[in-house]
């Protein structure tokens, strides 16, 4: 980054502290919450290391000095020269926990060191974003092009693929959402919708019958195919040809998936990835089996009223009916205690980080900046859609962590180092006017 006119702007200027501060209180909401969340099983001071809370304390304690070192020691330059040799590195690991793992709760995704679990999957999400960030800031990088194209659907794709194999699928979905900081470097939105259009028919198939979504499949593409021919009647044939080509191979794309729809969901997926996603979608009734949870979750969310029941008073929380609460479940204890005013407070703090962050990248002078900036952004929405949806029902349960709230050494970590690489980065550039 060069100087501009030899000046340079103070710490509290060059910081963006309203990020800062976001982040702190959320990591104390949490930390404060997984206490309630444990209070009645563990039963000790929230400083008590032997307990969940006192251990998320040392998670605390060690982020602090990750973000210290990361804002005010490491050159933030140093982020664009590792990516590449960090990103393999990661890659590796994620191999080989699948044969040298340990297996926790179906998914062997954690690789366990003495009384410490580690879990690369957690990090893999900021080498990527490092890498694609990387790449896509060359100034030679085109997204319509086909070998660049091809290039970040491979940096995305092999450690989401990888991550699938370890059977963690919900670490796997939040890759998805970097196709939000493709969009934005000029990847067609097309991509996006023609996903929208794939996930209703996969869930139209199962709940009705194959011919209702080719109808439905059927008017989509037909309608695309009139607007063509009215909107590009003035424009080169070739480009009106090329057009209808497109809508005539995703409607034949359409086709496969949904004729593919059963073999999917009877040969790919897991026992039970089936039964959550078959109570989900109302197929089955399994209140005391894999409903259980999120039964029992927006039962929790929903006795907390407008203002909760305070804190240390949720029933559902003290006496344990919710699995998990520390952990997947936390925004649920959240419902209990603090009720509609704590559930905004929350998403209203992630809502903002997210807008701040990307409000930081546009501002940005440097093409690595903005598109790191967005890959977080797509990291925080994926994570927050996912946890909360399927707190309340809206999602399957498929485990995955509320950032910077939810129990765990290598969630906490990963997202506080994610979070102040961008501050870093956003902070070099700022210091300079």
């Amino acid at each position: 980054m060069k100087e501009i006119g030899g000046n340079t702007r103070s710490l509290r200027d060059s910081v963006d502290w309203k990020l800062v501060i976001c982040y702190l209180v959320l990591v104390l909401i949490g930390w404060v919450n997984i206490y309630a969340a444990v209070h009645s099983s563990e039963p000790s001071s929230i400083f008590d290391w032997s307990c969940r809370s006192g251990k998320q304390a040392v998670w605390i304690l060690t982020a602090f000095l990750l973000d210290f070192l990361i804002l005010f020691v490491i050159n933030p330059r140093m982020w664009e020269v590792i990516s590449t040799p960090a990103y393999l590195a990661v890659v590796l690991l994620l191999i080989a926990v699948i044969f040298l793992g340990i297996e926790v709760k179906g998914s062997r995704s954690w690789f366990a060191l003495g009384p410490v679990r580690f879990q690369p999957a957690e990090i893999s999400k900021i080498t990527t974003a490092l890498l694609l960030s990387m790449v896509m800031s060359k100034s030679t990088f085109r997204m319509y092009d086909r070998s660049a194209f091809l290039t970040v659907a491979a940096i995305i794709g092999i450690p989401m693929l990888t991550i699938l194999c370890e059977s963690e699928t919900g670490s796997a979905l939040v890759y998805v959402g970097f196709i939000f900081a493709l969009y934005r470097e000029g990847l067609s939105g097309w991509y996006i919708v023609f996903g929208l259009i794939a996930v209703v028919l996969f869930v139209l198939t199962l709940v009705t019958n194959w011919w209702i979504s080719l109808i439905l499949l059927g008017l989509l593409c037909l309608g695309w195919m009139v607007n063509i021919l009215r909107s590009t009647y003035k424009e080169e044939r070739a480009v009106r040809r090329s057009a209808l080509w497109r809508t005539i191979l995703a409607f034949l794309a359409g086709v496969a998936m949904i004729f593919a729809t059963n073999f999917i969901f009877n040969n790919v997926l897991q026992d039970h990835q089936r039964k959550r996603i078959e109570v989900l979608l109302g197929m089955k009734e399994d209140p005391a089996g894999v409903g259980y949870n999120v039964r029992q979750s927006m039962i929790a969310i929903g006795s907390g009223g407008f203002a909760g029941k305070g804190f240390l008073h949720g029933t559902q929380t003290t006496y344990g009916f919710v699995p998990e609460q520390s952990t997947d479940f936390i925004f649920c204890t959240i419902g209990e205690e603090w009720g509609f005013i704590g559930c905004f407070t929350v998403i209203i703090l992630y809502v903002l980080m997210i807008i701040w962050i990307i409000n930081d990248a546009e501002k940005s002078r440097e093409n690595f900046t903005r598109i790191y900036g967005y890959c977080l952004a797509s990291c925080l929405f994926m994570h927050l859609f996912i946890n909360i949806g399927m707190t309340i029902g809206l999602m399957p349960v498929i485990g995955i962590p509320l950032p910077l709230l939810s129990y765990g050494g290598s969630s906490l970590w990963a997202f506080s180092v994610m979070i102040f690489i961008f501050i870093a980065l956003d902070h070099q550039e700022k210091k300079y006017f």
